[in-house]
């Protein structure tokens, strides 16, 4: 039986681990290769880096930061933010990442998420979305510069949340996984740092849709949360930062409630 894994995200500007809520109010939480080595140490089943401004800034995700990061843990790392093509992903790989994450650059040419999926395995490609739900239908401008009004319950948004697209985010993660990304992290933008639950109508909504394992971010507040994620939401992982990064609950604490929930669960003694 696969194990339902607990996951800590370091989002990254400048250098620094930051966190915000709803993606903005960005306060920072420390450094990354310390954090990486802390949680390594703590039981966590994997690790994600986003360099957060990497693709609004245009620019490079940071190399140095993540071959310092890999060297701390002995766990998986993923590594995404400012990945445009398959020598950024082989980049990524050659500094320590297990798996690649594609958001903007997979938006704006889904036939990435193929050519890397060919080159590397699915195993190692890890599609992001950031999702948001709408209130009303949006009029939104496309790429060749044409209108057209977004039909969608959860709205895609890319650069780190800061610009909306016409995608729907249920589309677009079935459309991921037939083009070859081998998972999903899945981040409700209304329920990111509010600490009061994962956004379980989104993520049961994406999880009946699609083969591939989803990894719930957003929204984490209390161990019950967790498991709603997973029992609610049909997500295969749970992420979370500053849940963790400020100490309001360890990663142990988690995984111990998940098990007593009856979730099967990697545990360190």
């Amino acid at each position: 039986m696969l194990t339902n894994r607990v996951i800590p995200c370091l989002d990254v500007d400048q250098g620094r681990v930051v966190k915000g809520v709803s993606f903005v109010d960005i306060k920072d939480a420390g450094d990354p290769a310390e954090l990486a080595s802390f949680y390594d140490a703590e039981g966590a089943d994997e690790l994600v880096f986003l360099d957060i401004t990497a693709s609004s800034d245009a620019r490079d995700t940071m190399v140095d930061v993540v071959e310092r990061v890999s060297a701390e843990v002995f766990i998986p790392l993923t590594v995404g933010g400012g990945i445009r093509s398959r020598d950024d992903m082989r980049r990524m790989l050659e500094a320590g990442a297990e798996k690649v994450s594609v958001n903007s650059a997979a938006v704006a040419n889904p036939t990435l998420i193929e050519e890397c999926a060919q080159e590397f395995g699915s195993q190692c490609v890890v599609l992001a979305i950031d999702a948001k739900r709408v209130e009303e239908p949006a009029l939104m401008q496309r790429s060749d510069g044409s209108y057209d009004y977004a039909e969608a319950l959860w709205q895609v948004y890319t650069h780190g949340g800061r610009r909306a697209t016409p995608l729907d985010a249920i589309k677009w993660a079935r459309i991921g996984a037939e083009l070859g990304a081998g998972e999903l992290l899945v981040t409700s933008m209304d329920a990111d740092g509010q600490q009061t639950g994962y956004d379980c109508d989104l993520l049961s909504t994406i999880s009946a849709q699609v083969s591939i394992p989803l990894i719930a971010s957003g929204g984490a507040g209390t161990p019950d949360h967790f498991v709603k994620a997973v029992t609610d939401g049909g997500a295969d992982a749970v992420l979370a930062a500053s849940l963790f990064h400020y100490g309001d609950l360890r990663i142990s604490e988690v995984k111990s409630h998940m098990a007593e929930s009856g979730l099967p669960m990697r545990m360190i003694h």
